[in-house]
């Protein structure tokens, strides 16, 4: 396979074709680096290309490799979100306000980094990570490389990008509310959430942000996760395994927190399509109606003190964007015991919801319609965002309150050539069953 072909194999593939002797790390990251180089103009998706230290980093990788180090993603190319501190470079967080260089590599990076991964670039995202596009003064606006008139999705929308318009074979990324999933939906790629705590660097706003990866398989995704999470079975086994069969849930209610967009029949479709893919697989599939209650409510104060402390952190809080300061000032009021209120709130709630259900995994959309188009909120204050927003992504982030894995899927594409997406929610700890489902139906789709 010649290097520009195995830049979009995926990060699987990729190990094969360097552990094989195929290809050295030195000719993917060269080719990565051309590939971004290329594809970024157009979509706007990288913060800065580390250059010099990726071609070192592969050099390096290239002799462990020779050495007899033998590791799963030993010399592969990532890009990081600029949420992640990376040593020597500001960590952006897609804002203005800051300017200072990370000291020391972040838990996630320095992992990347033992493993012998590439670093390549930093990828665009919205100020603080609050938004589901990715959009910012700092860094403009990321596009959609299936429409450039289209959002990625955010917060993880430079990821998304990148890796879906094949400059690179994974990205990592972040979900406090949807920020992986949104952008995977938006963009046609696989984004699994893991269970909270299993990912380094997680925890933030909370605990309800997790640290994970997009791209564009079910089994890239799975390597990525067992090589650098906790889970008792691994992911890449359960991948290319079918799962016995499951009661799956079948849900189109949103939280009762947001007033929910009317859900465009294309999704409604689509989604009704995995249902019948599930059926056909031996699975029972049954529409239920999801018990949000109180903790839809006890969301809210987890995602606005953690917008609140993120704001609080930054190194000029002048420079922050008008509608960020905004949204911060509106978890002013929440005190550590009601946060800890609503923390104990969705960990109870995600540790019986399946049950109280019946099921073992759920079916909903991802978002009540295909990726909008770019600059939609352009221009609203803090409180007009964020309800718009949630309208149009109503089927998120209650699991990240509830702490369960969850994946967005492609589940085939708009007449517009948009991407469309279903999302599959599993019982906590049970990311390999989860997995198993989604390579099943990456399998049949």
């Amino acid at each position: 396979m010649d290097a520009p072909d195995a830049v979009i194999a995926g990060p699987a593939r990729q190990a094969e074709l360097l552990a094989s002797g195929a290809l050295t790390s030195r000719r993917l990251t060269e080719e990565t680096l051309a590939s971004i180089e290329r594809e970024n103009p157009a979509i706007n998706a990288v913060v800065r290309v580390l250059a010099d230290e990726a071609l070192a980093a592969a050099d390096d990788a290239d002799r462990r490799r020779a050495a007899g180090e033998a590791r799963p993603l030993l010399g592969v190319p990532i890009v990081v979100k600029d949420d992640l501190p990376v040593a020597g470079h500001p960590t952006g967080l897609g804002s203005r306000a800051m300017v200072h260089d990370a000291v020391q590599d972040g838990e996630l990076v320095a992992a990347l980094r033992a493993q012998g991964m590439v670093v390549v670039a930093k990828s665009t995202l919205p100020e603080l990570a609050i938004f589901g596009f990715t959009e910012s003064a700092a860094t403009g606006v990321t596009r959609n490389p299936h429409h450039h008139g289209h959002t990625p999705g955010g917060s993880s929308g430079g990821s998304a990008a990148l890796v879906a318009a094949g400059a690179v074979g994974i990205a990592t990324a972040s979900d406090g509310a949807g920020s992986i999933r949104i952008p995977a939906a938006c963009c046609g790629l696989v984004g699994f959430k893991p269970t909270h705590g299993t990912m380094p660097g997680s925890g933030g706003w909370h605990g309800l942000s997790t640290q994970g990866g997009l791209a564009r398989r079910v089994a890239d995704s799975a390597l990525f996760l067992d090589t650098f999470g906790r889970f008792p079975t691994s992911l890449t086994a359960a991948a290319a395994a079918d799962p016995t069969p499951l009661r799956i849930g079948l849900s189109f209610s949103a939280s009762a927190a947001t007033r929910a967009a009317p859900l465009d029949p294309v999704v409604r479709a689509a989604v009704e399509g995995a249902a019948e893919t599930f059926r056909r697989a031996g699975h029972t599939v049954t529409e239920v109606d999801v018990p949000y209650g109180i903790a839809a409510k006890a969301l809210t104060v987890r995602y606005l003190a953690g917008i609140r402390d993120g704001a609080d952190g930054v190194d000029r809080p002048d420079r922050l964007e008008p509608r960020t300061r905004a949204i911060a000032r509106l978890g002013r009021p929440f005190r550590p015991g009601a946060v800890e209120w609503a923390k104990r709130k969705g960990h109870e709630w995600g540790g019986r919801v399946h049950d109280d259900l019946g099921v073992d995994v759920l079916l909903t959309p991802v978002m009540s319609a295909p990726a909008v188009e770019v600059e939609r909120w352009k221009g609203k204050g803090g409180l007009a965002t964020v309800l718009s927003m949630n309208a149009f992504y109503p089927y998120t982030a209650q699991w990240n309150h509830a702490g369960v894995p969850a994946v967005s899927m492609p589940a085939g594409t708009a007449a517009n050539g948009l991407p469309l997406a279903i999302q599959l929610i599993g019982r906590r700890d049970d990311d390999a069953r989860l997995m198993a489902l989604a390579g099943q139906y990456e399998r049949s789709a």
